[in-house]
């Protein structure tokens, strides 16, 4: 019987090659759709997904103020802002930051 020898391939910066996505935020779930980017981001989607390094695509999210928020959320999600400074602290609701600044809720 012949034994079998299989090898982890491990990624770094030579091998690494970097892609870019271009996603679609019409009707999508906020959080479903920026659960799947953020694995595209880290390189968890390739095969050769090395922690410690950067394995990760670029991504592009268009139609920002298309996505789509499930049950309250758009009323009762509370997004917050702090400066860093005493009194710093800003609070949103999601659907006055979809209004204004669609982006900054991806």
């Amino acid at each position: 019987m012949s034994k079998l020898h299989f090898t982890t391939k491990h990624a770094n910066e030579a091998t690494v090659q970097h892609n870019w996505y271009v996603v679609d935020g019409t009707n999508q779930t906020v959080g479903r759709m920026c659960a799947k980017i953020a694995a595209v981001l880290r390189g968890k989607n390739k095969v050769y997904y090395t922690p410690h390094v950067d394995c990760g695509d670029f991504v592009i999210v268009t139609n920002c103020e298309k996505v789509v928020f499930s049950g309250n959320k758009l009323e009762e999600k509370i997004y917050i802002n702090f400066s860093g400074y005493p009194g710093g602290k800003k609070e949103e609701a999601a659907k006055s930051l979809l209004k204004r600044r669609p982006e900054a809720i991806v």
